[in-house]
């Protein structure tokens, strides 16, 4: 037998998969379908203050590789997840992570705020990745607006927490991101990555756009994003070492958690398998990476974690 356990920000998983925020997270009735999955945890969809509808569809559709998605942030507002925490069993082997996203800083402190003063033992997760100030770009992508953010959010948190970041493409951007991120104690780990932004899907025989929303620009995921999602694992994981990283982009099997863990992954969501397959999802590819482990010797992801070898 292999032991899938892991742990994020202090917390025991007792296996390493769980859902990304984004997919069968954003109302209570999916996140009753996570609990009974085999994942060993859960994600609330990323939360702003008020309810949002997010875009007009299609603003999802499935491709030969992955996934296009132009979504919009839609969610039930903060105090939904609040409430949702609030009233969760944390004696459940499975811990809780909060996913927040703010369309302002305003918003990310007041939500931070409502979250620590319920003191609950839910993981606060903030997403650096979704568009925040108009005619400005992702949060993750200002190196001086996300420290500033940092510098106002850790102090009111004062617990570990996460940061969910979207892909970063030049090596100065790993090494000025990660100089960031370990100045801050309590930031626990980091996730990454969000969808690869702005793709563009077309249909060969209407010629047309395949989603809606911004011209039919939209994010990439699934098995095409892979080794983008590997190589910003593996970075952060060599630049940040007194912090987790938590891998998603490109899992549809067994092979790619081992990949995301090689790289130096402590645990592995699930996105776009996710949303197509349901959450059967987790039995499957966990069964799938226990015989992956069991055929090469390893009886524990720490056997493996980090350790890819290079040229």
């Amino acid at each position: 037998m292999v032991d899938l356990s892991t742990s994020i920000a202090g917390v025991h998983l007792p296996n390493l998969l769980f859902n990304a925020s984004g997919v069968c997270c954003q109302t209570t009735d999916d996140l009753k379908q996570m609990q009974d999955s085999a994942s060993g945890s859960l994600i609330t969809k990323s939360a702003t203050c008020a309810q949002r509808e997010g875009n007009p569809s299609p603003r999802y559709v499935p491709l030969p590789t992955g996934s296009i998605n132009s979504m919009g942030l839609p969610n039930e507002g903060y105090q939904y997840y609040l409430d949702y925490a609030k009233s969760y069993d944390y004696s459940s082997p499975k811990p809780l992570f909060i996913s927040l996203s703010g369309l302002s800083l305003a918003e990310n402190k007041t939500m931070c705020e409502a979250f620590v003063a319920a003191k609950l033992p839910c993981v606060l997760e903030i997403n650096f990745s979704c568009p925040n100030v108009p005619g400005k770009p992702q949060l993750g992508y200002d190196m001086e607006a996300m420290e500033a953010a940092l510098n106002t959010l850790a102090p009111i948190l004062r617990q570990p927490f996460g940061i969910k970041l979207p892909p970063y493409f030049d090596i100065a951007h790993f090494d000025a991101a990660a100089a960031i991120f370990n100045k801050f104690d309590d930031l626990a780990y980091v996730t990454c990555i969000n969808s690869v932004g702005n793709g563009l899907a077309i249909d060969f025989e209407t010629e047309t756009a395949l989603i809606k929303p911004k011209d039919g620009f939209g994010g990439l995921g699934g098995f095409m994003v892979l080794n983008t999602a590997l190589a910003n694992v593996n970075a952060f994981h060599r630049r940040l070492p007194t912090k987790k990283v938590i891998g998603v982009g490109g899992v549809t099997s067994g092979k790619e958690v081992f990949l995301h863990v090689l790289a130096g992954a402590s645990a592995v969501q699930i996105g776009t398998t996710l949303k197509e397959e349901g959450p059967a999802v987790f039995a499957r590819i966990l069964k799938e990476l226990e015989e992956i482990m069991e055929k090469k010797g390893y009886t524990s992801l720490e056997d493996f974690r980090g350790k890819v070898k290079t040229l």
